[in-house]
């Protein structure tokens, strides 16, 4: 599972440089620099969090099951925040009609950092 995780997280990778390009490329002249700021910021936060779903998974230090948590939470947390922040860019759901949607993201990239920050300072593999 692991395996498959980490395999989920290259793919991710590039479809997170397909949507930086995007942005970059074709939303510059069709979106306000406070709409395209938002917008990057999604893609940022889950470039951060597909590289750390990465690091975490190829841990020695942590046991599959702390891998299978923490990664998952990373994987809510960038479908969730980032997710979010890209159709309400793009105007394809009203902000107001989720809210709510984004700030949970965060939650489970908070989560899944404090879950790592626990899982390490436990651990007891001596890698």
């Amino acid at each position: 599972m692991i395996k498959k995780i980490s395999g989920l997280a290259a793919l991710l990778a590039m479809l997170t440089v397909v949507i930086g390009a995007f942005g970059a490329h074709s939303l510059k002249e069709k979106l306000s620099p406070e709409v395209l700021q938002s917008f990057e910021t999604g893609v940022r936060y889950m470039m951060y969090h597909v590289l750390a779903i990465l690091l975490i998974t190829n841990s020695g230090m942590l046991s599959d099951k702390s891998k299978l948590i923490i990664s998952s939470l990373f994987i809510a947390g960038i479908l969730f925040f980032s997710g979010s922040i890209f159709v309400i860019s793009l105007d394809i759901v009203q902000a107001k009609q989720i809210w709510f949607i984004t700030p949970l993201g965060g939650l489970f990239f908070i989560l899944g950092w404090l879950i790592s920050a626990y899982s390490f300072f436990t651990s007891t593999n001596r890698n």
